[in-house]
């Protein structure tokens, strides 16, 4: 599997990471905003091709595949272009950052036939899969979810905390992980609302933000998410079930009262992003679609359009 890997930032080297623990799989072209990078990154895993062009991988008969870690606002054309060019595809979370965007994406992979995911690495933290095996087997039923997405990025900055050029949100990328994993672990959603707080006057967008969602299955979620937050910083999942409470901080995971939960056997790795690139790999290679395949997430991206359409009301 020759895999092509675009926007070699912060998260670009996660997946690149990942990679490289998958049997049979070959980084053979790196793509980055700017030409010293982008070598320096072909250089550390190997690349035999480095560009700024997307188009050049894209026209290369040594690429099967490509992951798009590239800003926000370029993965709806980029996916659709890697598909033109008979290539499959992994767009980082979010798809798009519009609803129509997302539409656009979804006809193309159905009339390309080609894997299409989005990384909604969620659904493969080892510790969001021990809850959805546990309700798969019937075992918990979700009454409530309780979510903190917290950073403090008050300018323009990546998870290493150096500049970046686009401007990240909190509703078409942040919302996004927990409005498709509360789908996911409780049923489609039939309810949500939003409200935002002040604008900034830099970056053009809220900086705090709630979110309140219900699912088919009559199970809440309540989201909070934050830029301003000076504080611990990351994502935590409280799972309220029928059958007990539970924590989760990432790949780890605790019951209501803070005992450990053995989660290194749900998988073959404890890094989500590993995971999450070895569905894209095993499912290019068996010919199936993929755990959050852009089928699989498209609901998520209805429900966001729905509340970027209300917080403009």
């Amino acid at each position: 599997m020759r895999i092509a890997l675009a926007g070699a930032g912060a998260f670009g080297e996660k997946h690149l990471d990942g990679l490289k623990l998958i049997d049979g799989v070959e980084i053979t072209s790196i793509i980055s905003r700017t030409a010293d990078q982008a070598a320096a990154v072909a250089a550390k895993y190997g690349a035999k091709h480095h560009s700024t062009e997307l188009a050049d991988a894209l026209a290369r008969d040594d690429v099967d595949a490509v992951i798009l870690c590239t800003p926000t606002q370029m993965h709806a054309q980029q996916a659709i272009a890697c598909m033109n060019a008979g290539k499959h595809v992994q767009v980082e979370i979010p798809l798009a950052d519009s609803w129509a965007d997302s539409q656009g994406v979804l006809a193309k992979q159905q009339e390309t036939g080609l894997v299409c995911m989005v990384g909604h690495t969620r659904r493969f933290n080892p510790s969001h899969q021990w809850v959805h095996n546990r309700i798969t087997a019937g075992e918990l039923a979700v009454q409530q979810m309780d979510v903190q997405t917290y950073f403090f990025r008050r300018k323009n900055i990546n998870a290493k905390g150096q500049p970046r050029s686009w401007t990240d949100h909190l509703l078409w990328h942040h919302a996004a992980h927990t409005v498709d994993l509360f789908a996911y672990q409780a049923g489609k959603i039939v309810q949500a609302h939003a409200v935002q707080g002040p604008i900034h006057p830099e970056l053009g967008i809220a900086m705090d933000m709630s979110i309140q969602l219900k699912s088919e299955t009559g199970a809440i979620c309540t989201l909070s998410l934050s830029f301003n937050n000076d504080g611990p910083l990351g994502t935590f999942f409280r799972y309220i079930c029928d059958n007990g409470t539970y924590i989760a901080r990432y790949d780890d995971l605790v019951d209501g009262k803070e005992a450990p939960i053995d989660v290194s056997k749900v998988d073959v790795s404890m890094n989500g992003i590993e995971l999450q690139d070895r569905e894209f790999v095993a499912a290019i290679r068996e010919g199936r679609e993929p755990n959050s395949s852009v089928g699989k997430v498209f609901d998520c991206y209805r429900v966001l359009g729905e509340l970027e359409t209300q917080l403009a009301g």
